[in-house]
């Protein structure tokens, strides 16, 4: 099993209010910031190529930040053709990870129900996932997509929000989408102002803190370069 980074934009920021203050509004300042990024994963099993979501598309920007690439001519610089791709699996229903799903012919689309009709996705290829596998470790809700891949419910974020965590040598890659725009926010176990659920989000982040504290996790965000930093230099998340 091989993880990529898929790079789609660099250099800008976020301010630490925004990273910090969803349950507390006092918590960060406006004039504190941290760098930002748009990243999305890729995994190929050496059977199958799954993605993690898929970007923006290319007719909406994000402002303020440098272009690194959009999503297809990036994912093709990983030397994968849209046509290989047989499973797509989504963190939430925001556009900068659902913007080019309609790229992949043969792709299933994995997303939670919540989210699913959120977009209004219909089709054969919609796999509105009901984690049907139990519990992974200290998550409640999961659905098998791969040997070693885990679909897992946490929501929060959105309604429909999920994780995935691959598992390769006895490290596990946790690909969260935005449970936290960067390591900081994890670290201080603080939420962003961006959530559907306050509750769920809280229960969401307590149990991917717990499960990052008992598990070798690299933890590969969307939003921050430490996401593909830790990715790149193999980094293991320490919560301390």
């Amino acid at each position: 099993m091989e993880i990529k980074v898929v790079k789609l934009y660099d250099n800008g920021e976020f301010n630490e209010q925004f990273l910090f203050g969803g349950e507390n509004k006092a918590d960060g300042s406006h004039d504190v910031t941290y760098p930002a990024s748009l990243q999305n994963f890729l995994i190929d099993t050496g059977s199958e190529i799954i993605l993690v979501d898929t970007g923006l598309s290319p007719e909406t920007p994000f402002k303020g930040y440098d272009k690194v690439n959009d999503y297809i001519p990036a994912l093709k610089t990983l030397g994968y053709e849209p046509e290989q791709v047989s499973k797509i699996l989504v963190t939430h229903k925001h556009p900068d990870h659902t913007g080019e799903l309609k790229s992949f012919p043969n792709a299933k689309i994995y997303i939670g129900p919540e989210d699913a009709d959120a977009l209004k996705l219909t089709g054969e290829n919609i796999i509105r996932c009901e984690y049907t596998d139990g519990a992974y470790h200290n998550f409640e809700h999961c659905q098998k997509i791969a040997d070693g891949v885990y679909f897992i419910k946490a929501r929060g974020h959105t309604k429909g929000n999920s994780i995935i965590i691959a598992e390769k040598d006895g490290v596990y890659y946790m690909m969260h989408g935005d449970v936290t725009y960067n390591d900081t926010a994890l670290k201080r176990n603080k939420l962003s102002v961006v959530f559907e659920d306050l509750e769920a989000a809280r229960d969401t982040l307590n149990r991917v803190r717990e499960f990052i504290k008992n598990h070798p996790t690299i933890y590969l965000s969307t939003h921050t370069p430490e996401g593909y930093k830790n990715l790149e230099e193999n980094i293991i998340m320490k919560l301390d």
